[in-house]
């Protein structure tokens, strides 16, 4: 398996995990009240919503990479994955403070940063199978 795949299926596998467990406690604290973000939830049980949407369609995101072929498009995809997740994170900071879930979002937040980057690193250097036989 080459880098650029082993970097997709890496980033599916970490959106995976992380949504998978954003999503368990969304929902635990939308239905039933527990869990970290109950706080929050049940102070403005809309917030849910939004919650349970993005780690959804994370879950979704990480569908698509694990199938994705290395290219241009699904780098600058992963790259845009983790601009967005990773800098939402950053400024929506104090939820992880309020739900007590800091060491959390310290994590996630740094894993966003190092596959926004190696993303980024991906799609710059990518070079079309025919250019890279004429170098």
């Amino acid at each position: 398996m080459n880098p650029r795949t082993l970097l997709l299926r890496g980033n599916a596998l970490f959106l995976t995990v992380a949504a998978a467990g954003g999503l368990h406690a969304d929902l635990r604290a939308a239905f039933f009240g527990t869990g970290p973000f109950a706080p929050v939830v049940g102070m403005a049980p809309d917030t849910a919503i939004g919650f349970v949407e993005a780690h959804g369609l994370a879950l979704i995101f990480a569908a698509l990479l694990w199938c994705a072929q290395p290219s241009r498009q699904w780098h600058a995809v992963g790259a845009a994955i983790h601009a967005l997740l990773g800098g939402s994170n950053l400024v929506f900071w104090p939820l992880f403070a309020a739900s007590g879930t800091l060491a959390v979002g310290v994590v996630t937040t740094v894993l966003h940063g190092s596959l926004l980057t190696l993303h980024t690193v991906a799609l710059l250097s990518f070079r079309p199978a025919a250019e890279a036989l004429r170098a």
